[in-house]
């Protein structure tokens, strides 16, 4: 595994929202101690299970600098934020942003919007924003889910990325879910590169590879299941029986379909906090749905 000091259990944080879907600002100190007292070693603020996209740069600004917060009571606690669009000059003032505030990384999605841009394009895209945006002793990510994004990360790519920049461009969330895919790319990069997987389904076996850990939506709720497999990998014991938990789980919620729903409803319903909305063009779990969801999974909750 690598040694890297972004490796770990990460959250891919919910964003709370008011009735008016402005964000509430107040309650995310509440949620990163929430979560940080589970166990996680960090979270990645404004992703895809944080609406990311869905907000504009001065409303990620704020999100960030509430979130800064949790260090008072949690100084070790690790924060990513979600950088990415598709315009440059923007993904670049968010990434400054992002890193003049104190935050440990960024993770950046590709530029999405022109799906058949070349490799060559994409290298001038990264390297234009790693040479401009993040600063010598910065971590940028890359955000490899090509099933939303349309735009994926090859390996010749991640390759030359890393050949440029050693320092900075530091690992990748792998959100294929494609644990051969996983394995393709920890066997091309050089060991110190840190590859973070994007599914709670294929945790122990990215360990198992030399991965370096997970930054999920499950993890909201399943935190403490997650380090527990972290913990064991690290001390050489089995976590067959953690991981066919979570792997029942996740086969729940994968049938309500996207995942900001299902991680509100059950922060809520199981965990007490307030029934958050979701931005449009996103929609809420039903009444019914959310029934249906605790019934199924209530078994496997940590």
């Amino acid at each position: 595994m690598t040694t890297h000091s972004l490796a770990g259990i990460y959250v891919a944080a919910a964003t709370p929202l008011k009735a008016d879907y402005s964000p509430d600002y107040a309650a995310i100190p509440g949620l990163l101690d929430f979560l940080a007292k589970r166990g996680a070693h960090g979270a990645l603020l404004l992703g895809t299970t944080g609406e990311g996209t869905s907000f504009s740069p001065p409303e990620r600004e704020q999100i960030w600098q509430h979130a800064l917060e949790v260090r008072q009571a949690h100084p070790d606690f690790k924060l990513l934020a979600g950088t990415g669009t598709p315009s440059l000059a923007e993904s670049r003032d968010l990434t400054q942003t992002a890193f003049d505030l104190g935050f440990d990384g960024v993770m950046v999605l590709p530029p999405y919007y022109y799906r058949t841009a070349s490799q060559d394009g994409l290298y001038r895209w990264f390297e234009t924003l790693l040479s401009t945006a993040v600063p010598s002793d910065g971590a940028l990510f890359g955000y490899h889910i090509p099933k939303v994004s349309g735009v994926s990360f090859s390996i010749e790519l991640l390759q030359r990325l890393r050949a440029a920049f050693p320092d900075q461009f530091v690992g990748i969330k792998d959100s294929s879910g494609d644990i051969e895919h996983t394995r393709q790319v920890l066997e091309a990069m050089d060991t110190d590169f840190a590859v973070l997987v994007g599914s709670d389904r294929v945790l122990s076996q990215a360990l198992s590879f030399g991965g370096s850990g997970c930054i999920t939506a499950y993890a909201n709720v399943a935190s403490p299941q997650l380090r527990a497999i972290w913990d064991a990998h690290q001390d050489g014991k089995p976590t067959a029986e953690i991981q066919a938990q979570i792997d029942t789980a996740r086969e729940i919620i994968d049938q309500f379909g996207l995942y900001p729903p299902s991680i509100k409803a059950l922060l809520s319903e199981v965990y007490g906090f307030p029934r958050w909305p979701l931005r449009p063009p996103l929609d809420a779990l039903t009444d019914e749905q959310t029934a249906e969801l605790l019934t199924a999974i209530q078994p496997y909750l940590p």
